[in-house]
């Protein structure tokens, strides 16, 4: 009776292959998940005699799974609109932890808890690179990845502003040209600050910083002179203008101090004086109000970043992505997760776009690498294999009841 067990080998792998392609099928719309296909092979083989040219004369016994391997092709991608979305495009995987222990993700259908916490649909955190005082190191230890939903970001005063701007070299001595400039104090209120440029002589302009009377009491450090060469070019003051002070806001604000920077990174005058007219074509400071958080976006390399009603904005944190040596020694443990192995090799970690890694495109999600096309014709293919092992069956049986018969 041992051809039965033949034909029972192939039924069972074939039940197999039939489970691996209803499991690819099931998950035809699952976020990001990987198609899955079921190799054979054959079992040992008994030696039942020679032939007569001494050649072994064998018969196998049936056959077995070899072994499911995971297609890792990337999925296509979809927009979705929801910031929360996150697709890799390219290898490796999302870092996630629920419950102290680490897994691995390409779905990015994440969403934010009450805490502002990133998570997955399940509730595992997801992991990265968090900011201090807005700089992000890949260097840290992986951490959960929170917005600061519902916060609100302190105001800053004016430390700095600079304008760029033309003097007319060609104006009467007593001329004047203003330039208007928001500035902000320690609590963050505005206040119109206004630059006033007075021609004074051939090549030189007295300058005055000023506030509205009613916004502050006193001002030091805020008059000065500005001299310029034949070729238009500022020659004084040889560096930017500190100590410019206002004292007794009216708002019960610290002291508004700041300096004019005159010249740009590269030690370049930003104020000129040529023979077209004064005009102000820039103009910058870097003080801002409070703001309340309002939004988030990720870039490419997964750098997260915060939006606030006060137009600021701030680094969070760095989305990480992790890769493994052997992906197909991963092992799936459901809810679009892995875990590594002895056979994968540990994970390692990183950012988006860097040591081979993915980029990651926000809003949007990966979908499945399941080709339903494919899959109809792998299920016909198992499902004959399956009939052709059941014919096996009632063939061996025929057989045994013709054997039988022959006893009686």
């Amino acid at each position: 009776m041992g051809s039965f067990s033949i034909a029972l080998t192939g039924l069972q792998a074939d039940s197999v292959e039939l489970n691996t392609v209803g499991n690819n099928l099931a998950n035809l719309n699952t976020t990001a998940f990987k198609k899955q296909s079921t190799t054979f092979e054959d079992l040992f083989y008994q030696q039942i005699g020679t032939s007569g040219s001494n050649n072994a004369l064998q018969v196998g016994v049936g056959t077995k799974v070899s072994g499911t391997a995971t297609s890792y092709g990337q999925g296509s991608l979809s927009t979705t609109g929801n910031a929360t979305d996150m697709a890799l495009s390219g290898d490796g995987f999302f870092v996630v932890q629920q419950g102290g222990v680490q897994s691995l993700t390409r779905a990015g259908n994440f969403q934010l808890n009450s805490q502002g916490t990133l998570t997955t649909v399940d509730g595992a955190q997801v992991l990265g690179y968090p900011a201090v005082n807005g700089v992000v190191s890949g260097n840290t230890t992986l951490s959960p990845l929170t917005l600061p939903v519902g916060s609100t970001e302190s105001a800053k005063a004016t430390q700095s502003f600079s304008i760029t701007a033309n003097l007319n070299a060609g104006a009467t001595v007593g001329t004047q040209f203003a330039t208007p400039l928001t500035m902000y104090d320690s609590l963050g209120q505005s206040h119109v600050a206004t630059v006033t440029y007075t021609k004074t002589g051939a090549n030189t302009w007295g300058y005055a910083v000023t506030l509205p009377t009613a916004d502050a009491a006193t001002a030091s450090g805020n008059t000065g002179t500005l001299s310029f060469n034949a070729a238009g070019k500022l020659t004084s003051p040889a560096s930017s203008v500190g100590g410019i002070a206002f004292g007794g806001l009216t708002d019960g604000a610290s002291n508004l101090s700041f300096n004019w920077n005159l010249y740009d990174a590269s030690s370049n005058p930003m104020i000129s004086q040529s023979t077209a007219a004064s005009t102000t074509t820039a103009s910058s400071q870097d003080g801002f109000a409070s703001g309340i958080y309002q939004s988030f976006a990720v870039d490419s390399t997964g750098l997260i970043t915060a939006t606030f009603s006060n137009g600021q904005t701030t680094n969070i944190g760095q989305v990480a992505v992790a890769s493994v040596a052997n992906e197909q020694g991963l092992t799936l443990t459901g809810n679009n997760n892995y875990v590594t192995t002895a056979a994968s090799g540990l994970a390692s970690f990183g950012v988006a776009g860097a040591g081979g890694r993915a980029t990651i495109q926000d809003s949007a999600l990966e979908q499945s690498n399941v080709n339903i096309s494919t899959e109809f014709s792998d299920l016909i293919v198992a499902q004959r294999a399956f009939e052709a092992n059941s014919k096996t069956v009632t063939t061996f049986d025929t057989v045994a009841q013709d054997v039988i018969g022959m006893i009686r």
